[in-house]
């Protein structure tokens, strides 16, 4: 469920008109609802009630604007962060440091040292090389770090190969069969609490029994762990919770996950981690576009709007799909492509789909745009960097400034030996 409707013939997030927002902000333009971002914090944080101990880290990636942040927090949520940027957003959003799980392969030394400062809660390793620096770090710094180890548990996520992290060729974790002996070395290395486990095997999941698998897997693992005599007390089963961006699919809803999760855990006597992401934003954002012109096209007419791949990449990137609806419908439809103007023939959308019939001039909304959407925007062909808009209620508030090119511009120099 979530809060963008049609009220009196126009689309509106919660209270507030799109066209009100597009007038005074411009397009395209990122907008979420309040509403449906708590409403969906609870229903996960809720599902995972009949845990015996569990904590969610937000994966930060997939929308770090502070705002956003706020609002989990406030329900709250910690945060999975994959850089030191991602991890001062956290904490500038009131996120409590010992919430925080720093994930990612190639974590700095930098960033390993003002994560020990934070205080964290704990460094997911990605390998045995990663540990000896982090341990070495904190043992300079007087301090031990908390961490657990990322298994790779080859298991195939049955999602978009590019957004796959569990099987044996990807980049992510140790390699199953070497990740007990790598454990028990830095169980005993000075400057490390080694205290779990921990797995993501990719995104946009649609079912579950690929996770069912992981778990069971690296559940095995514990326990060698434990046999061979070293602690396991925090067990990371990452994200990868799917939501649906056609209408009319479906996938595992949070309580179904929960009790999967109960079935495979539950002699495991650890405390729980996860790492929800698009779950929780996907369906509270959209991108607010206007159509440019329709040109005619060899086979079905061609809809440019102002939106491009910079603006939302998941369809070139991907081929990702996302809902595109009229902001003010009419009841017709036609067949066309949607593109953006970006000189790249990436900069496509959808092509020959049925949607509401749109014209020059007229608004429409790529939905189920909060998760991987501002985030991955860039300015490439010079342009502007989106703005993001969250309503409440009746209210509004811009939440990122629109960047222009002539900002951009200005941080740039010609050095001495060009003038």
């Amino acid at each position: 469920m979530d809060h963008f409707e049609l009220n009196d013939g126009v689309l509106c997030a919660e209270n507030v008109p799109l066209p009100v927002i597009a007038a005074e902000v411009g397009t395209p333009v990122y907008v979420y609802s309040r509403a449906t971002l708590t409403r969906h914090a609870r229903v996960f944080r809720d599902a995972l009630g009949i845990l015996r101990d569990a904590k969610i880290a937000f994966a930060v990636k997939s929308n770090p604007n502070l705002a956003v942040l706020k609002v989990l927090a406030a329900e709250g949520y910690g945060a999975d962060v994959v850089s030191g940027g991602e991890m001062e957003r956290a904490l500038a959003a009131g996120m409590a440091p010992d919430g925080i799980v720093f994930s990612g392969v190639g974590k700095t030394a930098a960033e390993m040292r003002r994560g020990i400062e934070a205080g964290i809660g704990q460094f997911n390793l990605e390998s045995e090389e990663e540990g000896l620096e982090l341990a070495e770090i904190a043992a300079s710094m007087g301090k031990v770090a908390s961490a657990a180890l990322r298994v790779n548990p080859d298991v195939d996520a049955g999602t978009h190969g590019k957004i796959s992290t569990g099987k044996a060729e990807n980049k992510f974790g140790v390699p199953f069969d070497r990740a007990a002996a790598i454990y028990g070395r830095l169980a005993t290395t000075p400057g490390l609490n080694m205290r779990g486990l921990t797995l993501h095997i990719g995104s946009q999941l649609s079912k579950l029994e690929p996770l069912e698998a992981a778990f069971n897997k690296v559940g095995g693992l514990m326990e060698e762990i434990r046999a061979a005599g070293h602690s396991v007390t925090h067990m990371d089963l990452g994200g990868g919770v799917g939501v649906p961006y056609k209408a009319g699919e479906v996938f595992p809803q949070p309580a179904e996950y929960a009790a999967m999760v109960a079935r495979v855990t539950g002699n495991w006597g650890v405390t729980l981690m996860f790492e929800p992401g698009r779950v929780i934003t996907g369906n509270t954002g959209v991108l607010v576009t206007e159509v440019i012109r329709v040109k005619e096209g060899a086979s079905n007419p061609w809809v440019v709007v102002d939106a491009a791949m910079n603006d939302l990449a998941r369809p070139a990137l991907y081929d990702a799909w996302h809902d595109f609806a009229a902001v003010e419908p009419t009841g017709e439809t036609f067949t066309a492509n949607i593109v953006g103007p970006i000189c790249e023939s990436s900069d496509t959308f959808a092509m020959a789909r049925v949607i509401d019939k749109v014209g020059r001039g007229d608004l429409a909304v790529f939905r189920t745009a909060g998760a991987y959407g501002a985030t991955m925007a860039n300015t490439y062909n010079s342009r502007p960097l989106v703005p993001e808009v969250m309503v409440d209620g009746d209210k509004w508030a811009v939440v990122a400034d629109r960047i222009d090119p002539a900002t951009i511009l200005a941080a740039e120099r010609v050095p001495d030996f060009l003038k």
